[in-house]
């Protein structure tokens, strides 16, 4: 079980009890009505937990109650942690966030761009390299083959870019091999590129991503249910959806987490608890350090969770307005015109599945919910967001 965070009574750190417990109804009256099995949420202000409830059932099947130390599969979560990876290595001067990624992945030398006119594909040389910076940001020109079904997307799918019977570095070779959708640094995809950063990990430490994640971030926070999959002695508290959404109607196919991964996927491929994140979280709430450990630095952490994108435009399905990308993040730039409450400078991403987390320095307060509703997650994510700032007392 992961190491708690300290706790504290909501009043003592600004929150609101009365309004934390409408939360609490909330998320029960909407597992209870058949709406999403169950799930487990942290709210943290000044780095004390000042909320921790789980609601509803951890597995649908069984009707089993969740528990508090349920483990979710967090899919693109990954891609905070991998990101903080990467920038451990860059405090330790071995790469530069310029750098071409085919300096240490040779198959990216000379990236094609696809052109495509009358449904017909050619390609074009890249203008540029793609560099570090081009994966941390999603500039790099790759994208998934599930955002679109134009001829790129679906040649990723022809390659089976995303099967699980392969190695990291088969992977990153095969995206090498496949046209960019755009030209470097042009536009924001959000894409597999993270995977490719899960390689370069690998490349620059000379050990497997798991075992990098493992030894220099994992353990160290003392997030003790985080990896790529679920020990045998812990598998009774992995969190499972509904066969079938019953707000979509659409059958319900996660990850399987029980056996050892073949592919570690950088971009979406891990399993952790609420507290697990929540200890990462408070790693980046506090400046990169937590409990006498210290993984990044101050300006490490401000220049991650900058935006990095400036002009540069966005799917506006995944960036609400206002927002731009850092290193790893969403980031928001303005107070208003997206939809939900927070502070300009907050961060956030979420998981396919429904788990979604953000930190808040200017309230210093950061969050995190974990679900297994992939159909629901956006409702989720906003619904809890407006919920958690609506307790807000001071």
């Amino acid at each position: 079980m992961s190491t708690p965070l300290p706790t504290a009574q909501p009043e003592d750190v600004g929150l609101s009890a009365a309004a934390l417990e409408r939360l609490t109804h909330v998320l029960r009256q909407r597992a209870a009505d058949g709406h999403v099995p169950g799930g487990v949420a942290i709210v943290a202000r000044h780095g004390k937990v000042a909320y921790h409830q789980a609601f509803g059932v951890q597995d649908p099947a069984s009707g089993q109650p969740m528990p508090q130390d349920a483990i979710f599969r967090i899919y693109s979560m990954t891609k905070a942690i991998v990101s903080v990876a990467v920038m451990m290595l860059w405090e330790e001067g071995r790469l530069l966030l310029d750098d071409p990624v085919a300096r240490y992945i040779p198959a990216f030398a000379s990236p094609k761009v696809a052109v495509i006119e009358g449904g017909t594909m050619s390609t074009v040389p890249a203008a540029r390299a793609i560099t570090m910076q081009d994966l941390l940001r999603h500039t790099a020109g790759l994208t998934y083959e599930f955002r679109g079904n134009g001829p790129v997307h679906k040649a990723y799918a022809e390659a089976r870019i995303a099967r699980l019977r392969q190695t990291n570095e088969e992977q990153a070779n095969g995206l090498a091999a496949l046209p960019l959708l755009h030209q470097p640094g042009a536009a924001w995809e959000y894409s597999r590129s993270t995977d490719v950063l899960g390689r370069l990990v690998e490349v620059i430490s000379g050990q497997s991503l798991g075992t990098f994640l493992a030894e220099r971030i994992l353990r160290p926070l003392g997030m003790d249910d985080a990896g790529f999959w679920v020990p045998e002695a812990a598998q009774g508290r992995i969190a499972e959806a509904f066969a079938k959404d019953p707000e979509s109607g659409t059958t319900v196919s996660l990850l399987d987490v029980r056996r050892t991964a073949i592919f570690e996927s950088g971009g979406g491929g891990m399993v952790a608890t609420a507290m697990d994140y929540a200890r990462f979280l408070a790693l980046l709430f506090n400046n990169g350090r937590l409990d006498g450990t210290r993984l990044l630095g101050r300006k490490t952490i401000e220049l991650m969770t900058a935006d990095h994108l400036g002009a540069v435009s966005g799917a506006a399905d995944l960036l609400p307005p206002g927002h731009g990308f850092g290193l790893g993040f969403a980031v928001r730039k303005v107070a208003g015109m997206a939809p939900f409450p927070g502070s300009v400078g907050s961060y956030f991403w979420g998981g396919a599945a429904g788990t979604t987390f953000w930190v808040d320095p200017a309230e210093r307060l950061f969050a995190v919910l974990m679900i297994q509703a992939p159909a629901q997650r956006e409702y989720y994510r906003v619904l809890f967001r407006d919920l958690v700032y609506a307790a807000l007392a001071d």
